[in-house]
Parts: structure tokens; sequence; C-alpha cells
């Protein structure tokens, strides 16, 4: 679907320079002389590299529309990363880097959402939350205030996390996998 220059707003996917990319910032920009344009900074969504751009109203682009399709997580294979299709059962296997840091929260059956193009896997979207176990926690230092005090946690993905001092190694947390953040003791 074609869209003027001036209309792209952040979260669109566009095509550009032969490639795919999606708006992060938008700034509309009246100079005193000449017209008016889009100031547009681009995420490239293959290799991550950035670009800004500036769009005239006079200007037109491919606004694309991505396909949101529900997998399965089943295992890891070396450096790929193997999800099941929920509707059609066929296997998508996506490399680690693919994935970045993220892919330390992947549990077996764990449901995600892949950004499709074309048959091609662009993204992926992990469940914002997670339940993981705590292996090693540092003993609560006495004295400290237990208004802010946190101290530094390993999980059972090796990732290290800051939690309150009343967590133990062998409990349950509930953790933000974008922020990798505490959230609450998990039930």
């Amino acid at each position: 679907m074609k869209i003027n220059g001036n209309e792209i707003r952040p979260g669109d996917v566009v095509e550009h320079a032969g490639g795919l990319w999606a708006a992060v910032r938008t700034a509309h920009v009246k100079p005193g002389k000449g017209g008016a344009f889009n100031q547009v900074e681009l995420k490239n969504l293959i290799d991550g590299t950035k670009l800004n751009e500036r769009f005239r109203a006079a200007e037109t682009v491919e606004r694309i529309r991505l396909e949101m399709k529900d997998f399965t997580f089943l295992y890891a294979e070396g450096d790929s990363l193997v999800f099941m299709d929920t509707e059609s059962y066929e296997q998508l296997e996506l490399q680690k880097d693919f994935v970045g840091d993220r892919a330390a929260f992947l549990q077996d059956g764990m449901k995600v959402t892949v950004k499709m193009h074309e048959e091609r896997a662009i993204g992926i979207a992990l469940p914002d939350q997670v339940t993981l176990l705590i292996t090693e926690a540092d003993p609560v230092v006495k004295g400290q205030s237990a208004s802010s005090s946190y101290k530094p946690a390993v999980m059972e993905n090796g990732i290290r996390v800051m939690v309150p001092p009343f967590i133990d190694a062998g409990e349950k947390i509930v953790v933000d996998t974008n922020e990798i953040t505490y959230v609450r003791r998990a039930d």
C-alpha cells in the first residue's frame, strides 16, 4: 500500500532503498524556507543498520504489512533454534543470532510470535514475562535499607538479575524478557 512520505509513523514498516525498514522515530519539520518534510529514523529489519531519511509530502513509499504467525519453541540444536508452526505443524529453524540475547529465555513449548514477510522470518516476539528458577543468590547484608536494596542472583538460564533481599536460591521468579528485570515472586 503506497503512502505519502509525511504519513510515516513510528512502528510502520516501509520498503525503501531496496530493503525493509521500520520507522523508529519521526519528526515533522517545517523550515522557514522551503517545503515541510518528515525526518524519519529507520532501522533495517534484516541487518539492524540505522538510517535517517527526509521524506517530503509528494514522495510515496510502500508500507508493508507483516504477517504475524504463532510458533511453539521445540528445541535448540547447536546454533539453531527450532520452532513449529501451530497451524500447519511445519518446522522453522532460526539462528540464535537472529533471536539475540533473549534466546536464553526460550523454554520448551513456549509460544512465540514470528513476524513474516513473503514467507521469510524477519522478527520474533517472546512473551513479555517468563518464570525462571533462581540457582544462586547472594546472602542478605545486614544493615542495608530495605527500601532500595536489591541483590544479584543467577537464574537457571545463566543470566544475572537483581532481586529483592527475600528471594533465595531455589525460588521461582517472574522476569520481564524485554528489560531483563525482576517482576515478582512466582506463585
